[in-house]
This record gives C-alpha cells, sequence and structure tokens, in this order.
C-alpha cells in the first residue's frame, strides 16, 4: 500500500509539474533565447570557419553544446518535446469543465443571475401573452441556435444560446501548437539536407549530406536529361534550368523542369535548382588572329598540352577552366586560362571567356586569341530536401486560423426573456450574457429589446 501510494504521489507530482503555467513560461523563454543565438551564430558552417571565428577554447565549447547545429541538437529536442507535453497536459487539465458546457443536452439554466445582470433591457407590453410569447420564441428561435420554453407562476420565460462551440477555439489552438511542434520534431529527427552534382546525361541515386557529409542513398534515381543557362550581357548567368527524371525500377516515373525556386517533390523529398557548372572540356578549338598578317589559323587544343603558335611564335598550353571568373570586378562566366610561351622565353597568362571573344585585344600581342568551340557539358547542383513533419505544421497552421477565429471573433452568447404580469400589462425582461465582447453582447440585448417592444 506503501509503494502504490507513492507512485502515486510521484505521478501526481509530474502531472503538477506539466501542468504548471510557470513551466509553459520558462520552456518559451528558452526556445526564444536558443533562437536568438541560433541568429547571432549562423548554423551549418564548416568548422574551419567557427574554429578561426571563435579560437580553439570557445571552439570546443560550442562543439559540445552542438550549437553550430542547435536546431537539431538534442537538447532543442528536449525543449520541444517538453513543451508539447506541457501544452498537452495543461488543455487535458481544464478540458472537463469546458466538456460539461459545450455538450450538455440541456443547458443549465438561472434565472436569478439574468435577472441581477446590470445591463438587462426592461419594457411592458399589452398584448395577449399568448400572443406575445410566440412573438417573443420565434424572435429568438431566429437569432439563437438552441431554445427552450419554461413556465413560471406569473408567466414564462425564453431561454436562448449559440456558439457553445467556439468555447473549444482556445483548445483549437492549444492543438494547432501541439502539430507545430510535433512536426518540428518530425523534421528535426527525421528530416535531412544534402546536396549533388549530376553530369547531363547521368544518373545517381545517393546524396552527400550537408551535415555529416555521409553518403545518404534514395529510393530513386535522378537523372539529368539536359541543363541549359542563359546569361546577361555582362555574362552573369540569367537563368540555368535542368530537366530531371525520376527513374524507378529503371523506367522514368516522372520527368519535370526546374528552375531556382521551382523544385521538383517526389514522395516527400525536394529537389531545388542551387548551382550548376561545366565539366572540364578535353578539347576546344582556337582561332588565332595575327595582329601584324590579319591571318586567322584555327587551332585544335586539348587541356594541358601545348600547341604550336603560327608563324613560329611560341607555344600555348590550356591549363585551366573556370565556370566563374572575376577581372577587376567585371564577372566574365565561364573561362579558359593559358599559358602563352613566347619564342623569346618570356610566359603570359591568357584570359579566354568564352563570352567575350574579344576580351583578348586589351592585350595588345602579336596574336589575339579567342575560343570558337568546345565539348561542353554542364553538370547541375541540387540541394535535396526532406522534411517529414511539413504536412504536419502546415495542418498546424490551419487549425490555429481556424481556432483564432474562434477565439477572437466569435463568443458564446446566452439570452434569457422573462415575461410576467404586471397589472394589467406584462412586463418584459430581456437580458443577455456572453464570455467575451459582453459590450457586443449588450448592444445586441439593447437592439432586441427595442424590437419586442415596437412588436
Amino acid at each position: 500500500m506503501k509503494k502504490e501510494n507513492e507512485s502515486a504521489d510521484f505521478f501526481s507530482r509530474l502531472w503538477n509539474f506539466f501542468a504548471s503555467i510557470r513551466l509553459t513560461v520558462v520552456l518559451l523563454l528558452s526556445l526564444a533565447v536558443t533562437s536568438m543565438v541560433g541568429t547571432f551564430i549562423p548554423q551549418n558552417q564548416s568548422p574551419a570557419a567557427y574554429f578561426h571565428e571563435y579560437g580553439e577554447f570557445f571552439y570546443k565549447i560550442l562543439s559540445v553544446l552542438n550549437i553550430f547545429d542547435m536546431y537539431h541538437s538534442w537538447w532543442f529536442q528536449l525543449l520541444l518535446l517538453m513543451l508539447t507535453i506541457n501544452v498537452i497536459i495543461c488543455s487535458l487539465n481544464r478540458f472537463s469543465t469546458t466538456w460539461k458546457i459545450v455538450f450538455v443536452k440541456i443547458p443549465p439554466f438561472s434565472v436569478a443571475k439574468f435577472r441581477s445582470l446590470s445591463t438587462k433591457e426592461e419594457f411592458t407590453s399589452k398584448r395577449p401573452i399568448k400572443e406575445l410569447k410566440k412573438k417573443c420564441e420565434d424572435i429568438a428561435s431566429k437569432k439563437f441556435s438552441y431554445c427552450r420554453v419554461e413556465q413560471t407562476d406569473k408567466g414564462f420565460f425564453i431561454f436562448a444560446e449559440k456558439g457553445r462551440w467556439t468555447r473549444l477555439g482556445v483548445y483549437a489552438v492549444h492543438f494547432s501548437i501541439i502539430l507545430l511542434l510535433i512536426g518540428a520534431l518530425t523534421g528535426s529527427i527525421f528530416g535531412f539536407e544534402g546536396f549533388v552534382n549530376i553530369p547531363e546525361g547521368e544518373t545517381v541515386n545517393s546524396i552527400e549530406l550537408r551535415k555529416t557529409g555521409q553518403i545518404h542513398n534514395l529510393d530513386f534515381g535522378i537523372r539529368c536529361d539536359d541543363f541549359s543557362v542563359s546569361f546577361y550581357e555582362t555574362g552573369a548567368p540569367k537563368e540555368f534550368r535542368s530537366t530531371l527524371s525520376i527513374i524507378e525500377d529503371g523506367k522514368s516515373v516522372l520527368k519535370e523542369d526546374i528552375i531556382v525556386n521551382d523544385p521538383l517533390r517526389y514522395k516527400g523529398i525536394n529537389l531545388f535548382q542551387s548551382s550548376y557548372g561545366m565539366l572540364p572540356p578535353e578539347k576546344i578549338t582556337l582561332n588565332i588572329v595575327s595582329r601584324e598578317t590579319g591571318m586567322a589559323y584555327k587551332k585544335t587544343a586539348k587541356i594541358g598540352q601545348p600547341i604550336e603558335i603560327p608563324e613560329g611564335m611560341g607555344t600555348l598550353v590550356i591549363k585551366d577552366y573556370r565556370d566563374s571568373f572575376n577581372y577587376k570586378s567585371l564577372s566574365l562566366g565561364e573561362t579558359f586560362i593559358g599559358i602563352l610561351n613566347k619564342k623569346d622565353g618570356n610566359s603570359i597568362n591568357i584570359i579566354l571567356p568564352l563570352h567575350f571573344d574579344s576580351f583578348d585585344k586589351m592585350r595588345k600581342g602579336d596574336f589575339i586569341f579567342s575560343v570558337t568551340e568546345y565539348d561542353n557539358r554542364h553538370y547541375t547542383g541540387l540541394q535535396v530536401t526532406s522534411d517529414p513533419g511539413v504536412l504536419v505544421v502546415y495542418s498546424g497552421f490551419i487549425v490555429m486560423i481556424i481556432g483564432c477565429f474562434g477565439t477572437f471573433f466569435m463568443s458564446h452568447q446566452r439570452l434569457c426573456i422573462e415575461i410576467a404580469k404586471s397589472g394589467n400589462n406584462y412586463k418584459v425582461i430581456v437580458a443577455g450574457t456572453a464570455n467575451k465582447n459582453k459590450l457586443g453582447m449588450q448592444a445586441r440585448v439593447k437592439r432586441l429589446s427595442q424590437n419586442l417592444a415596437r412588436l
């Protein structure tokens, strides 16, 4: 018996702990502070960047606390879990009283409570009581969803009400918060974010996770059927577009073009266009123009292999390819870098942007070089994300909107119309209450009283 009492006391203390509003405030403040920290300290950067920014000592401390990826840390998930339990128990603790009000078949009614209201309206009527009763009942039943009439010694009263369900609005808001927290926890625990580069015409079925660098296998393949890019006059990329196919069991089940901010979504996984690049060409065709004679020559060059310059002027080696190259704050876009070895023994760097054919003229050398053809093949860079809690979060927002509407814009309204014999006439008292917007209910009672008096 003693053990049972101790067990009951423990669960009672645990229940009271999670039912505490003070705990709610502490948890919300803790989440707010940690969110501020997550704003000031960039998340998911490289370890080298953190080490350089904070130094060895603070880097070790912050790394142990998992501050650099705090939204996936165990302690942040624990805060979300505790807040979820706190909201659930707080709601259950107060729901029994609301349940008795909302779901009762015959709502309780006290005439004395309405008689004691200071905002009630009164008038007298000479109409026969049956006719007066019918008029009052008709108006009350039209304005309110529930209406009943009860006889008294001196006459009768009409009790009407509507909007009982609006008392559930606050619980709908609580439920929406629970959905948001569950969605956030689900995404934090089971979601992932990674990236992959896919050359044109090739298929991949795995990605590299951004957080850990581990390889994550997908349940399907992603094939890049085509890639295209357009440029501004400055050479900066204007739009890049990938044609992707989803491959399952060796067959294409979905084909779609994606651009930046217009992802492909399949089985809860999002494929975002995030970058692109050009695979290093194996060979290019150069146009070489002699400044002295005006003669133009065509030469095919392989990356890393020297070619002879016409007229015995030396050799040229194409050393590198850049998919983006800046020259004196000017973005040249895709560019080949070469070294010109002149016959006099001097070496000169040659910059050959693809989108500026006459760029090499500025060098004022004996020969003007430009690229006319190259075996170009792009790769598309995709950001791959999965958040299985996103639908739960969206549902939470919808429920929150409904709950807020019911909580702030609607109310549980009760009306009492009492008719009693007063000399040769009948005295009519109209009174009403509401759990919210009491001034609005007073105005409604006044209008209703005036309409009944005119009748």
